[in-house]
C-alpha cells in the first residue's frame, strides 16, 4: 500500500510543472498579480468578492493518505488501531451565489478504509466515494484562501480482505462464503482546506453513519481521517 501511495505522490509531483505552466500561459493570467484575472462577470459569468474576482467552477486532483478504523460492537471487528490507505480521485466545486464564495463540491475517489480489530483480525474496505459538500472559500489576498467545508458522502464497496492471521487464512470483505460487510456506506464529512496559486491541500474527516456490517456481526460503522493534496485548475 505504501509504494501505492508513493506512486502516487510522484505522479502529482511530475504533472504539477505542466500545470503550472499551462496555468501561466492562460489568455487570463496576469503577470503582475501572478494569478488568473476576470474582469467582466456579465460577459464571462465570473463572481467578485471585496475587489477581486473569483471563478465559479473549478476543478482538482487530489491524493493523499487515509487513516481509518472501524467501530463496532463486535469486539472482533472494534478497530483497535488505525489502518493507513490511500485517497485520489477528482473534486469539482460550483459557486451557488453571486455573492457569497459559497461553492458546492463533489467528485469521485477511490479510498482504501478499513481496521485493525481484535484476535488477530485486519480488514480492508475500498471504496468509490462521492462526497458532497458546502464549502465557503475565504480569500486573505489574490494567493491565499482557507476553505471550511462541511456535508457528507455516500459510497459503494468494489475490493476488500479480511485477514484472520490466527487461523492463516483471508477471504473477501464484499460478497463470497462470507461476506462480512455491506457494499453501500454513508455518512457526514467535514474538514478544512487551504490553497496558494493553485496548490490545495486539506484534512477531512470522514464518519459513518450506515451500519457496514452485516446483522450477525453487529453494528459497524466506518471512520476515516484523510489529508488530501493536489492542485485546482
Amino acid at each position: 500500500m505504501k509504494k501505492y501511495i508513493l506512486m502516487a505522490l510522484v505522479g502529482l509531483v511530475t504533472v504539477m510543472p505542466a500545470s503550472a505552466q499551462n496555468y501561466r500561459n492562460s489568455r487570463y493570467y496576469n503577470r503582475n498579480t501572478g494569478r488568473l484575472d476576470y474582469s467582466h462577470r456579465n460577459s464571462r459569468g465570473y463572481s467578485h468578492y471585496g475587489n477581486y474576482s473569483t471563478m465559479p467552477f473549478y476543478v482538482g486532483f487530489r491524493v493523499g493518505p487515509s487513516f481509518s478504523s472501524v467501530i463496532s460492537d463486535n469486539d472482533v471487528f472494534d478497530g483497535g488501531s488505525t489502518k493507513a490507505g490511500l485517497n485520489a480521485g477528482l473534486a469539482a466545486g460550483f459557486n451557488v451565489s453571486p455573492y457569497v464564495p459559497l461553492f458546492f463540491e463533489t467528485g469521485l475517489y477511490y479510498t482504501e478504509k478499513g481496521g485493525k480489530g481484535d484476535h488477530d483480525f485486519k480488514y480492508s474496505l475500498n471504496y468509490l466515494e462521492m462526497p458532497f459538500v458546502l464549502k465557503y472559500i475565504h480569500n486573505f489576498d489574490r494567493s491565499f484562501s482557507i476553505q471550511p467545508f462541511f456535508g457528507g458522502y455516500v459510497a459503494a464497496g468494489v475490493s476488500g480482505k479480511v485477514k484472520n492471521y490466527y487461523a492463516r487464512e483471508s477471504y473477501n470483505a464484499f460478497g463470497g462464503d462470507y461476506d462480512q460487510f455491506k457494499r453501500f456506506d454513508g455518512g457526514l464529512r467535514l474538514g478544512v482546506g487551504v490553497q496558494y496559486e493553485m496548490l490545495y491541500a486539506d484534512v477531512t474527516y470522514d464518519l459513518g453513519l450506515s451500519n457496514v456490517g452485516h446483522d450477525v456481526f453487529d453494528e459497524a460503522k466506518n471512520s476515516a481521517l484523510m489529508l488530501n493534496f493536489g492542485i485546482n485548475f
